[in-house]
């Protein structure tokens, strides 16, 4: 079984609240993460300041305490009760790495896929003329910095970005963070947020507009 690794958060840990049902357990359970994502699961453990989260399809996410505000049972309905169903979404490619990326570095899901949509359209082995590699089109500078062995692997890649994008996000606003992504942090720093550039502009403004479109549905 796969685990994957722990990432470092400064939240108290006070913020992890176990509820759990008076009567029989639940088939499952309900992760709310502090980025306002619920995560369903069928089941965990605590282990010190880690919480192991044991995914439906199999394997398991290791995460700080401090990224689970609570963990409560998915309660199902006894009466079978008739909806309209829609037709099933497509799955989306590489979701259980990006889930596990967006869980460890509290990274919003619906941006990492806006941005590996808008860097490679999900292609693993993608280049560009600049040197950028892979789903998340990493730098050369950005792989040294990660000690990413593959950037073609798409875990390895996703990790690093992700990383990458989060210690962005610590610094920048989205919009500012996204820019210093694709354009780097010098001009962000010299213009004092997204720089005056048409293609990062358009980079930003694409991102934003995908990750707005995912949350209306």
């Amino acid at each position: 079984m796969v685990r994957t690794s722990v990432a470092t958060c400064l939240i108290p840990l006070a913020l992890l609240l176990v509820v759990r049902p008076a009567a029989a357990p639940a088939s499952a359970e309900l992760v709310l993460l502090t980025t306002g994502r619920t995560l369903s699961v069928t089941g965990h453990r605590v282990e010190g300041d880690r919480v192991v989260l044991y995914l439906h399809k199999g394997g398991e996410i290791v995460c700080d305490r401090s990224l689970v505000v609570r963990i409560e049972p998915e309660v199902m309905s006894a009466l079978p009760v008739r909806v309209a169903e829609a037709p099933p979404a497509p799955p989306r490619p590489f979701a259980e790495i990006i889930t596990a990326a967006s869980v460890r570095h509290g990274v919003d899901p619906e941006l990492l896929y806006a941005v590996i949509e808008v860097e490679s359209t999900y292609q693993p082995d993608a280049r560009s003329p600049k040197g950028a590699m892979g789903l998340m089109q990493l730098m050369p500078a950005t792989v040294k910095r990660y000690a990413v062995a593959d950037p073609f692997d798409p875990t390895s890649n996703v990790e690093a970005g992700t990383r990458h994008l989060r210690s962005l996000l610590d610094r920048y606003d989205v919009d500012s963070a996204l820019a210093a992504y694709n354009a780097g942090e010098g001009p962000v720093r010299k213009f004092g947020g997204v720089p005056p550039y048409p293609e990062t502009r358009r980079y930003v403004s694409k991102i934003l507009e995908l990750v707005n479109a995912d949350g209306d549905e």
